[in-house]
């Protein structure tokens, strides 16, 4: 290969999501040669859980998957990510690609599509994540506690705070969308699961326990805040 053909950072990542096995091989093989790091997942359940896991750089979304409409998995990565969306799908109707860029995807390729097409727009997308991220603030301080969202720490008068994986993904959901209402369906969905939808109580029980651990005064939030009947909010 050329090294052109590469992306020249070994180190992105790229989820690609495909409920067909030739693709989803065709694709490893593709990429993994010009130096991505590749993941994949065969339906939307498994990509959402990947995603969270992997945190790819990259997401490649087929729209016909066997469990979840490619939408709905779109709707549930931008809940809480930024990543740029390559959407892969055999409808090539333009209500469809409106529908999917309006849903938060950042591109539209039509199956069948030509391998150099899509690496170029591959490549595309990589940098405009990277630009992205060349803003973005991975420490965020507050005048009570201070969140290295890089390192998933959280720091409260110079000491360590222990938080649950949970209380992480529910803190960390909020502070990447900090100044942003974050709806409690979204907040369940990304941080629960999609059959969580509805559990509320469990977003007041979790929201409780991380004022306790990081509001100077839990009874009056000053950082961690309540939009009622809406969601929450991370104020700096």
């Amino acid at each position: 290969m050329s090294e052109k053909d590469t992306t020249a950072h070994p180190t992105v990542t790229v989820l690609v999501v495909d409920d067909e096995p030739q693709i989803l091989r065709a694709l490893r093989i593709n990429l993994s040669v010009r130096g991505y790091q590749v993941v994949t997942a065969a339906d939307g359940a498994a990509a959402l859980r990947i995603a969270a896991e992997k945190q790819p750089d990259v997401v490649i979304l087929d729209l016909g998957l066997p469990d979840l409409d490619g939408i709905e998995v779109l709707a549930g990565l931008r809940g809480w990510t930024s990543a740029p969306v390559i959407v892969l799908s055999a409808r090539t109707d333009s209500a469809d690609k409106v529908e999917a860029l309006d849903a938060g995807a950042d591109d539209y390729v039509t199956k069948p599509f030509g391998m150099d097409e899509l690496l170029a727009r591959l490549r595309a997308a990589v940098r405009r994540g990277a630009t992205a991220a060349d803003g973005a603030t991975p420490v965020v301080v507050t005048d009570s506690f201070t969140v290295d969202l890089a390192a998933k720490k959280v720091t409260k008068n110079g000491a360590a705070v222990h938080l649950t994986p949970t209380e992480w993904g529910m803190l960390e959901m909020l502070v990447r969308h900090r100044g942003k209402l974050v709806g409690r369906k979204e907040l369940l969905r990304e941080v629960w699961g999609p059959a969580y939808a509805t559990e509320t109580h469990y977003l007041r029980i979790y929201l409780a326990q991380l004022r306790r651990k990081l509001e100077d005064d839990p009874a009056h939030p000053r950082h961690l805040l309540t939009e009622a009947g809406m969601g929450y909010r991370f104020q700096e």
